[in-house]
């Protein structure tokens, strides 16, 4: 079966009722994990962007927790796996804010990591990647909001 397009499907969607789309809403989280994720951001946390960043902060530091470093192999692995969840979470806000801040704390936590990063070429590779994606992000914002951000990006090549 070939999907329509999005278009397709929203003309569709216009003429259901109500209770027909939230019976099509609830059958279409049971059956992946990403869309329960983002029917929750978008029912439950899109109204506190800032509680929602910090909640990501404290997954992100758990995750940093549970790195295994008996070698840089699984250190790789686990920072890419962490990276992957920060744009997932990105994603689901689709403010620049919100992906600009998480980057951030991910490249605070990734240049503080014991042992440092410095010593792996592909995890610094992988810091300045996001350094780049950063400021690519910042130059699209509100010019205050760069201001803050690149101060905040100076520090933390510092």
């Amino acid at each position: 079966m070939k999907a329509v397009s999005v278009v397709t499907i929203k003309k569709e969607l216009q003429h259901r009722s109500s209770e027909e789309l939230m019976d099509l809403c609830l059958r279409l989280s049971k059956f992946k994990k990403e869309n329960k994720e983002l029917l929750t951001y978008l029912l439950f946390e899109s109204h506190d962007e800032d509680g929602y960043i910090e909640t990501v902060k404290a997954e992100v530091d758990a995750q940093f927790e549970a790195i295994n470093t008996d070698s840089y192999f699984y250190i790789k692995k686990s920072v890419r796996k962490i990276l992957r969840l920060i744009k997932k979470f990105a994603r689901y806000s689709l403010k620049k804010e919100t992906e600009v801040e998480l980057l951030l704390y991910f490249c605070h936590k990734l240049k503080a990591f014991s042992p440092s990063i410095s010593h792996n070429v592909t995890l610094t590779n992988i810091y300045d990647r996001q350094v780049v994606m950063i400021k690519k992000i910042i130059n699209t914002l509100h010019e205050d909001l760069q201001y803050d951000y690149n101060l905040a990006l100076e520090n933390l090549n510092e």
